[in-house]
């Protein structure tokens, strides 16, 4: 059984999503894959996983890196799992590309290349936004394309985090904006 709770964030409201190991969504309101996966039937319940979010999040957006993470219940295929935990592994306040995150994904398998569109449809199904950072891949040309919440949130999430925008951009057409 999955419970929801809402959380209101500075750039948009959140649904959170949890069973009983841990967090299972957080998707902004309004975003391209909102509530993809949860369960038809969940229940509006506030859990202490949720007060463990709440915490981290109110870190996060008073714009300092928290040093814990609440528990998460990734549920995916094992491929956008891979990749799910190789977004963890992004430090904060820094970026990597598609092409980059391919080649550290096809490292983990043991082959020469992935393919960058295949890491990039993982990545936009990510459940757990925020905790696992999507945000901070971006396009090989500096591109802020991609983000299933938004780009718009995406260059807030980045600015938060102090990272240098100076040769980022948001694009002004795109199939992924």
């Amino acid at each position: 059984m999955q419970y929801t709770a809402t959380y209101q964030s500075p750039i948009g409201g959140i649904l959170l999503a949890a069973d009983d190991i841990g967090l299972t969504g957080l998707w902004f309101e309004g975003g391209k894959y909102y509530a993809e996966g949860l369960d038809l039937e969940h229940e509006e319940k506030w859990l202490p996983v949720f007060d463990t979010a709440k915490k981290w999040l109110d870190i996060y957006f008073s714009g300092r890196e928290p040093d814990f993470m609440p528990p998460m219940h990734m549920i995916g295929s094992p491929f956008r799992l891979s990749i799910w935990k190789l977004l963890v592994q992004i430090p904060y306040g820094r970026t990597i590309s598609y092409g980059e995150l391919a080649k550290m994904a096809a490292r983990e398998k043991g082959i020469a290349s992935m393919s960058p569109q295949a890491v990039g449809g993982a990545v936009g199904h990510n459940r757990i936004s925020i905790l696992i950072p999507c945000h901070r891949v971006i396009g090989a040309n500096g591109s802020l394309t991609g983000y299933a919440g938004g780009v718009d949130k995406k260059e807030r999430l980045l600015l938060l985090e102090n990272v240098d925008m100076e040769k980022l951009f948001v694009p002004s057409k795109g199939t992924a904006l």
